[in-house]
């Protein structure tokens, strides 16, 4: 308590999958804040049998300066937070991913801005990855997208309602101002517990590796008139954990099947207009693959090609409000 006023309490919630190193990591991290979280619910989704992350929990909960919840719980990224959502107890929800390195001051920035939404109408606070920054002008997907003039805003961080895709908010250069956003990840982002307390929750049908689960998420709040953020002082760096990954070919599908999901449940009422912007990107995409695998020629590259190749007949099949893909 500060002056009279209860000091604010933060959960964070993070999933994980066979990195007890990348675990061990985060808890050293998350201990070195100005602000301590109050507690960290860490869902494992490894299988009962697997106790490496359980035996680091173990070892160095006794001497943490918060609580460790550990919970077992499989089905992917988005059910994982589902179920830390369920237990956390703070006045704040905090999704971290265990491949974070927040700086220091990482939940006193947020919650500082927090505190200035006298109206309350703040539901959630992303921070800024500062090893994430794409330059548009460099990037040849994104110069090719310009070109061909496939989205309405390219404004980072927006969700483009003629083509049903959000801009992505990694094109934002770095800067020390708070800007409104229209979706945010679940990597480095703060929120208010009330809209958990209301129902908010990821959408079940995004299953195993997660694919725009957060900007539905998102999206979902700002349809319930809350304001989402960007704060660029509350920094962290995004180490890339290459374990826990899945194969292109499921990834490919995905960007197929859930942007579709995306844009029918966000936007249930589309024009013609809005539904041949969003199949032209599916295409330029799908040549776009195709064209790097003539010229690479990994098998990788075309696993992929042929995932967003089922994904794309798959999307035709996406209704909102559905709770399983096709």
């Amino acid at each position: 308590m500060t002056n009279g006023v209860a000091t604010p309490t933060i959960s964070v919630v993070t999933p994980t999958l066979r990195r007890p190193d990348e675990v061990r990591q985060l808890l050293a991290n998350l201990s070195a804040q100005t602000h301590f979280p109050f507690e960290i619910v860490l869902v494992d989704g490894a299988p009962l049998i697997e106790r490496d992350t359980e035996r680091v929990v173990d070892e160095l909960a006794p001497a943490l300066p918060f609580e460790c919840v550990y919970l077992r719980h499989g089905g992917g990224t988005a059910v994982q937070r589902n179920a830390g959502i369920d237990v956390a107890r703070g006045d704040f929800v905090a999704f971290i991913d265990d491949d974070m390195l927040l700086e220091p001051d990482f939940f006193e920035v947020l919650l500082a801005e927090f505190a200035r939404d006298t109206a309350h109408r703040v539901g959630g606070i992303a921070g800024y990855i500062t090893n994430q920054y794409l330059d548009p002008k460099k990037s040849r997907r994104w110069r090719l997208y310009r070109h061909l003039r496939l989205f309405t805003t390219y404004e980072p961080g927006r969700f483009d309602f003629g083509s049903g895709y959000p801009i992505n908010r990694y094109m934002q250069p770095p800067h020390e101002t708070t800007r409104e956003i229209d979706f945010m990840g679940t990597n480095c982002a703060l929120w208010r517990r009330e809209l958990f307390d209301a129902g908010l929750r990821f959408s079940p049908f995004f299953i195993d590796y997660g694919v725009v689960e957060d900007a539905h998420l998102a999206l979902t709040a700002r349809r319930r008139s809350w304001t989402l953020l960007e704060c660029g002082r509350a920094r962290c760096v995004h180490m890339h954990s290459p374990r826990g990954r899945t194969d292109k070919r499921r990834i490919a599908r995905k960007t197929a099947v859930n942007y579709r999901f995306l844009f029918v449940d966000i936007v249930p009422s589309r024009t013609v207009a809005q539904e041949l912007r969003f199949w032209r990107v599916q295409l330029v995409d799908f040549v776009r693959q195709a064209a790097f695998a003539l010229r690479a020629g990994t098998r990788d590259d075309w696993s992929a090609v042929l995932g967003k190749a089922e994904g794309i007949l798959a999307a035709r099949h996406v209704k909102p409000g559905a709770t399983t893909p096709p």
